[in-house]
Order: C-alpha cells, then structure tokens, then sequence
C-alpha cells in the first residue's frame, strides 16, 4: 500500500484531531488552579500540589500502562486516550453542578489525563509514519508545531475571558468536548494497512522500561532526550518564577503579564514555518544543533527585568527569541525521533520520552520554588539560566538522519 503523503485525507483528519484537542488545552489553560482559588478557595500550597503532583502521578501511570499501550495498534489507542480525557474533565462540571467539587478530585482529573496525554502522544507518533511518506514527516510535525504555537497565542486569552463572562468550569467543558471531537476525527481516518502493532503473549516487567532501554542505548537518541529533559524542565521551571516576579515585585497587571508571555508565540510560529526551509539549506543536524543551542540562552535574561513598560518590552522580546528558537529546533527534533526509531519501539520509547520530560519538570519546578523561597524569584531564574547555558553540550555532536 503506498502511503499517503503529506497533503493527504490521512493526514488532514489526524491534523484536525491535533488542532481540535489543541485549542481546548490552551483553552484550558491553568483551568484547574482557576477553579481551586476561585471555586474552592484553596491556598497557595494545594494549587502547587495540583499543579505538579497531578502530571508527575500521570507520569506514573503512563509507566505502568505504557507496555500495554505498546501492543495495540495506535489508532486505538488514540481514540481511547481522547475518550478517557473526555470522561475524566467531563467530572469535573457534573461535581461542580452539584456541589461536590474538591480539590481531590481536581488531581484525580489531573493525573489521568497527564497519562492519557502520554498515551495519545506516543500512539499519535506512531501512527503519523503510517500516514505520512518518510520526507514529509517534517512537513508534518512542522505542521503540528506552527498549531500548538497558534493555541497557545489564542487559547489562554479567549480562555480567560470566558472564564471570567461564563464561569470557572467553562473551559472545561471546552476542553472535554474537544478530545471528543479529536476521536471522531481520528476514527474517520479509518483503519491503516501499514498500522504497526507488537504480538506480545503478555506483559513482562521489563517491558517498563524497554523505551528508555531503547533511548539510552541510541548514540543519537540518547544525548537529544538528556538535552531535552535539561532544557525543557529548566525553562519550565522559571515559569510560576517569573510570575511571581512579575506580578508581585514588579507590580505588572494580570492583562499585562498574559501579553507578555502570549505574544511572544507568534515566534513560535515564525521558527516552525522556517524549519523545512531552514533544513534544505543546511541539513537536520545543523538545524538541530544551532536550534538547539540557541533555545538555551534566553531564559536568564527574566532575572534582569526592570519595572515599567520596558520591563514588558524586554520580555516580549526575550520570549519571541526563545519561542522562535524552540519553534524551529521542535519538528526537526520530532522528525528526527520518528526517523531513528524503529517501528516497534516508537510507543514505548515516546511514552519514556513523555514520563522523563514531565517529571523532570515537576521535579525542577518544585526545586526552583524551594531556591525561589530562600534567595528570591531573580536569583532562582538566573541560577536556571546559567544551567540552560550548559545544556548545548548534551547534544549530539554528529547526527546521521536517513530516509527509510
């Protein structure tokens, strides 16, 4: 069977699924806290547990479910990853509705959906090489990337104003639909000759970690997962950082704050637009080495910020370098992923790659609060920055990329 190519039917329903369960994310972003301060009237100690407990416990349990995920075949897997999402944030306005909302509630929520984002990402990994030509995959994850930077320009704004017009658990509600809505897509795709699947007679427990085995063992794979975790969960980490600094010694307006973090994503699509481009010029491995250094050297400069509208001025331009940088090094790092990983192991070594990210984010995140308690948010966002500035030595010297 020949495969699709990019412009594809295939394709265009799985980039709908993607966009569609995008925008209700970033609809939804910061939903839960949203509803534990205003709701539930919760202090500042149970929104960090919410916030970091509930994605590090999804992590968990992506662990433990991952070698199940992996011998199925992936559309599956998707369609059920969205209708779990759906049911789980579906709760959420039902137990608001009727008076028995709680912020335990709230983490169980949390953490299955963390897990089935694990679970979709992986499975949509896996199923993007059965729909796509190998040379299109960088159009495709391209693609991908220039929508995400899209939400996450949008989704917050429009979330927060529905919020704020509607009511706490509207973007819920948004969000739940969206992940059915992203089912239906995926199910109209229809069933894939090419859909790789793994005949396993059972679940063994080394399967647990046969996606890091898999990662670690790989001269190139390895490098670019330990840069990753590194770059990603330091620039996490500054994140509440700089909202605190911001918001608080600075004395920015929320409306002010949003801008400055939310306008800077038109960089993010700026680099994923660039990224083929950039690479039929240069070639993968200079893309993913120059994007990939220079993703590391922005974050510190937060620590500098001064009050007034120059303080927003230097944000927004900090932000657009780094979202612009993280635009252009993200599908090429995708592409490079799915193009080194053999069939077999894509959903066990996406799902690896998933956990190790979101806990290495709630792990840093948690540090940087502690370091931001004893020294201030500018000390901690600096000490992050001069970390970042180390990471571009993790990454591969030489990258090997051939078409299969």
């Amino acid at each position: 069977m020949r495969v699709e190519r990019g412009p594809g039917r295939r394709f265009r329903l799985l980039w709908a699924a993607f966009a569609t369960s995008a925008a209700g994310t970033w609809l939804a972003f910061d939903a839960f806290p949203l509803i534990a301060i205003l709701v539930l009237h919760t202090g500042p100690v149970e929104v960090s547990l919410l916030a970091a407990a509930g994605p590090a416990a999804g992590a968990v349990l992506a662990t433990l479910t991952g070698p199940f995920v992996a011998v199925r075949r992936p559309r599956p897997v998707m369609i059920g990853a969205d209708l779990v999402r759906f049911a789980a944030l579906a709760t959420v306005p039902v137990a608001y509705l009727l008076g028995w909302l709680a912020v335990p509630q709230l983490l169980l929520v949390a953490v299955v959906v963390a897990a089935a984002d694990i679970a979709f990402t992986a499975a949509s990994g896996a199923f993007l090489k059965t729909v796509v030509a190998p040379g299109d995959l960088l159009v495709a994850n391209g693609r991908f990337e220039s929508t995400t930077w899209v939400a996450t320009a949008v989704g917050p704004p429009l979330g927060g104003f529905a919020v704020g017009v509607l009511g706490p658990v509207t973007t819920v509600v948004a969000n739940a639909v969206s992940f059915l809505a992203s089912a239906a897509w995926v199910r109209r795709i229809g069933p894939v000759a090419r859909e790789p699947t793994i005949a396993a007679p059972k679940v063994r427990p080394r399967d647990l970690v046969d996606g890091w085995r898999v990662l670690l063992a790989h001269p190139v794979l390895r490098p670019l997962l330990l840069n990753v975790v590194a770059v990603n969960s330091l620039i996490m980490a500054t994140a509440p950082l700089a909202a605190v600094l911001m918001l608080g010694e600075l004395g920015f307006a929320p409306w002010q704050y949003a801008l400055a973090f939310g306008a800077p994503c038109v960089g993010g699509l700026v680099g994923a637009r660039m990224s083929r481009r950039l690479v039929e010029r240069f070639g993968e491995p200079a893309v993913l080495r120059v994007g990939g250094t220079l993703r590391a050297v922005w974050s510190g400069v937060i620590a500098f910020v001064p009050a007034g509208p120059w303080g927003i001025v230097l944000v927004i331009a900090v932000q657009f370098c780094l979202v612009g940088c993280a635009g252009l090094f993200n599908p090429v790092l995708a592409t490079t992923r799915l193009r080194l990983l053999p069939d077999e192991s894509v959903v066990r070594a996406l799902t690896a790659w998933s956990v190790s990210t979101k806990a290495a984010i709630a792990a840093v995140t948690a540090l940087g609060g502690l370091l931001a308690a004893v020294t201030g948010p500018r000390v901690a966002i600096a000490a992050a920055g001069v970390l970042l500035l180390a990471t571009p030595v993790l990454l591969p010297r030489r990258v090997r990329v051939a078409d299969s």
